[in-house]
């Protein structure tokens, strides 16, 4: 019986190399940003990946920041906002949603993939699922690679 050589790091090597992503969070100030503070105090682990911007609503969040996150040079954007019905304006979840269709179609004529934009609700009480919406979306972006900055030259005007 022969062993099979142990495996190096060397023999695990992707071409994208030790690729960390860069992502842009935009999150609700009542539901996701407190959801995300419960996950900090509580001390739950998760990747550092996201570079959080806080909103006083999801249905504040323009589809222009979108392109901007990624004219600026992130490789995802995560949305998260408040449950349906747990919205301080109301309805700004149900905008934030209209919204997140509507870039999506735009993404892909842009050729950014589907995966990159993810929108998702997590309430202040939901420190858990903060972490695994967080942990989900590195490891999705780390598997499609960097974003091709093809487009950034259009959205910044450069041609």
């Amino acid at each position: 019986m022969i062993a099979e050589p142990k495996k190096t790091r060397q023999d695990n090597f992707e071409p994208r190399g030790d690729f960390e992503p860069k992502i842009v969070g935009f999150l609700c100030n009542w539901c996701s940003y407190a959801g995300a503070d419960k996950a900090g105090l509580a001390q739950i682990p998760y990747p550092p990946n996201v570079r959080v911007v806080k909103f006083m609503c999801s249905g504040r969040m323009d589809p222009q920041f979108v392109l901007q996150a990624y004219a600026n040079g992130a490789d995802g954007v995560l949305i998260l906002a408040c449950h349906f019905g747990d919205c301080h304006y109301k309805e700004g979840n149900f905008r934030a949603t209209q919204r997140h269709r509507m870039l999506l179609q735009l993404l892909k004529q842009e050729g950014i993939e589907e995966e990159r934009c993810r929108f998702d609700y997590v309430s202040a009480s939901e420190g858990d699922k903060f972490v695994q919406v967080v942990t989900e979306m590195t490891e999705a972006i780390r598997k499609l690679g960097p974003l091709h900055r093809q487009f950034i030259l259009k959205a910044k005007g450069d041609s």
